[in-house]
């Protein structure tokens, strides 16, 4: 566990809700405000007036939040707002900041020399990060371009796999030999202000095998002729570059990390994940949970076109489609069974399959939340498991008694109209919607648990999988219970 020194050091997470910032709500009335705004300058009459109130917008608003109103901007003008920020780190930080369609747009309008400039002036994480945007023909071009040291931190990033601490991590970072004194160490970073400062400065032994790191305080505070190795404090925790972000994440959630070092097999710093990093890949991760729930491949935190987006949802449709087909064939197998309750069992259909589904949902996305959080470790999977098939057994068996009873009281306000009696009626129905249910949260429960064993996404699970699978299923058992009961009762 991390000292209590990097808490004094200002490194608070939850600080952020904690103090006063702008809430959601506000941040998206900004952004509908700037929407308008430009929406208006860009349909002024002459182009020196869209010039005059565009660079008057730019002027007055953050290039953060004018990045966020870009992607509502046609994207053969986003260049223009870009063009009017008023210096380069303005344009930096709205290039760093905007959705992918909005760099690809500004980066059309530039030349190889401007783009650059641009990429010169940013961290070598944060230039990857926006050359993914490019193709690769102009990123060569752009690259060939730039000061040589400069390129080849550029491709030493990029040629990590993506998601992995590689691709996260900065190779721009402050660390020092251990018999350099305070007062050394921080002249060198004073004489140094592009690289900025994390929280933990590191100290290297005398291969510049990583041995420790100095808590940025303590530069301050501590005599200026102390060497680094009396004030350095022990690395708990680092990561090899191909480690996956997801354990990058965990570690520095769970230990409130400000500066995760990463190093390669000779345990020689390559590069560090700053903590801001590692939101921004918490936020990706979400991203991609959600949409696979969802059953899209899309970015949800990303504005695509219609056509891209409708691309990238109705290959998962086809899984609902197939299964709709399948019930279809379910339910003509059955029309050979003749009888009234089977008739009027297809009344319950609908009911069947939404209750299932919704059970089977809530069983599937709570493991998965808790797979994608660490909660469910390997040894705790059974465990957790049982829970969540006693709690769908519960709701199966409460809705059932529920769902028998209401159709039974249905039958005698004259609300149905059977020709058998209510009491076989509310009887099949109530044992069909608990063996149902009971299915929906056994598939619910179990296939993202198999999925996971495999190495699959169990994200994948949660969507259009197990409401197809549990569609199927889930009325085949009860058109099984129906006439089960009916050649009983």
């Amino acid at each position: 566990m991390e000292t209590p020194t990097d808490q004094e050091e200002g490194f608070h997470p939850d600080s952020a809700a904690e103090g006063s910032p702008p809430t959601e709500s506000a941040t998206s009335q900004l952004d509908d405000l700037l929407a308008k705004k430009l929406e208006m300058a860009f349909h002024k009459q002459t182009s020196q007036v869209i010039l005059h109130d565009v660079a008057k917008i730019a002027s007055e608003h953050s290039p953060i939040d004018l990045a966020y109103a870009a992607f509502r901007l046609p994207p053969n003008v986003r260049h223009v707002l870009y063009d009017n920020l008023g210096s380069i780190e303005a344009k930096i930080q709205f290039i760093i900041n905007t959705d992918g369609g909005s760099r690809a747009a500004i980066f059309r309008s530039l030349t190889d020399l401007e783009g650059r400039g641009l990429i010169e002036a940013m961290p070598p994480n944060e230039a990857v990060h926006v050359l993914e945007d490019l193709s690769e023909r102009r990123v060569r071009r752009i690259l060939e371009l730039l000061d040589p040291e400069k390129a080849r931190k550029i491709r030493e990033i990029k040629k990590h796999q993506r998601n992995t601490a590689g691709r996260l991590m900065t190779s721009e970072f402050f660390s020092f030999k251990m018999e350099l004194s305070i007062g050394e160490a921080a002249a060198f970073i004073r004489d140094h202000p592009g690289i900025d400062l994390t929280r933990r400065v590191f100290v290297l032994g005398e291969n510049d095998e990583l041995l420790g790191y100095v808590p940025a305080r303590n530069l301050i505070v501590n005599q200026r002729d102390l060497p680094l190795k009396q004030v350095m404090k022990p690395v708990l925790h680092k990561v090899r570059v191909e480690a996956p972000r997801e354990e990058v994440v965990d570690l520095v959630e769970r230990y409130k990390i400000p500066a995760l070092p990463v190093v390669d097999e000779e345990d020689l710093l390559l590069g560090v994940v700053t903590y801001e990093d590692v939101v921004e890949a918490m936020e990706d991760i979400a991203d991609e949970t959600i949409a696979t729930i969802a059953g899209t491949t899309e970015k949800v935190s990303e504005h695509e076109p219609l056509a891209r987006r409708f691309c990238s949802r109705a290959p998962w449709l086809v899984v609902t489609l197939c299964a709709g087909l399948i019930n279809m064939g379910v339910i003509s197998s059955f029309q050979s069974f003749e009888g009234g309750v089977l008739t009027f069992a297809l009344f319950f259909v609908p009911l069947i399959t939404g209750m299932s589904g919704n059970i089977g949902i809530q069983c599937s996305t709570v493991l998965v939340r808790s797979m994608a959080t660490g909660a469910i470790t390997v040894g705790s999977r059974r465990e957790a498991a049982m829970q969540e098939v006693t709690i769908g057994l519960m709701n199966a068996f409460f809705f059932g008694v529920i769902c028998s009873i209401a159709v039974v009281a249905l039958s005698f306000l004259g609300f149905t109209a059977a020709a058998i009696s209510p009491w076989v009626v509310g009887c099949i129905t109530g044992a069909g919607v608990l063996g149902a249910c009971l299915t929906g949260a056994l598939i619910g429960t179990f296939t993202p648990l198999l999925f996971m064993r495999v190495g699959v996404d169990p994200a994948i699970a949660s969507g259009p999988i197990v409401t197809a699978v549990n569609d199927i299923l889930s009325m085949t058992i009860f058109f099984l219970i129906a006439i089960l009961l009916s050649g009983i009762l």
